[in-house]
């Protein structure tokens, strides 16, 4: 459930802002438009929220901003931490995407950013149907993450990213639980959503899911 990847997020913790910035070659791709992506997420969430994988609390910043009630979700105890010297005032707990308190108030809104690919396909369709309880009609699942066009897309991109010898993240988007557009549709529409995806960047698309 993604818990397989909280030691390397409590090393990255204190060099996280430095990916996202663009200060590593081989990722400055994935982290086009940070803020932009960030804030647009931001702005699609309302009510009470829920965001999963807080991090270093970027999006956190832009949702408290926003006079938003958040409730931040993180397995990495750096990173919660690290969150938490940032902004104090965010209440951010252990859990991840499908194990995690309990919310206090009926919740609007779920979110995150570069997180769920941490979920195999079978574990994505355990969370979105857990949301799908948890969300009242017209609540919105608001995701931000690298997404495949489809499989001949995910061939693509990768043999793209070894022919510029980025080995750090080609072994990332052969490792790790990236999935396609149609998989992710699929999921979402059998629990209800009506799901869209915009691309943001060369990787990464806004997936915005209403409960019917």
């Amino acid at each position: 459930m993604g818990r397989e990847f909280i030691d390397m997020f409590d090393e990255w913790a204190e060099t996280y802002d430095d990916t996202v910035t663009g200060q590593d070659p081989q990722y400055k791709e994935v982290f086009d438009k940070y803020n932009e992506i960030l804030q647009t997420v931001a702005d699609a969430a309302e009510g009470n929220t829920l965001e999963f994988g807080v991090g270093t609390g970027n999006l956190s910043e832009k949702l408290l901003a926003k006079g938003l009630n958040v409730t931040g979700i993180e397995p990495s105890k750096e990173m919660r931490e690290h969150a938490s010297r940032k902004f104090p005032q965010l209440q951010i707990v252990d859990g991840d995407f499908l194990s995690f308190p309990e919310p206090q108030h009926e919740v609007s809104a779920i979110v995150s950013t570069w997180a769920f690919h941490h979920l195999t396909d079978d574990e994505k369709e355990q969370a979105i149907s857990g949301y799908a309880k948890l969300l009242p009609k017209g609540g919105k699942v608001i995701f931000a993450d690298t997404v495949f066009s489809s499989e001949d897309g995910r061939d693509q991109l990768i043999k793209e990213e070894k022919d510029k010898g980025y080995d750090r993240l080609v072994q990332d988007l052969t490792t790790e639980y990236y999935t396609t557009m149609e998989v992710l549709r699929n999921i979402f529409q059998t629990h209800g959503f009506h799901v869209t995806f915009k691309q943001m960047n060369r990787f990464v698309y806004l997936i915005t899911a209403e409960k019917a």
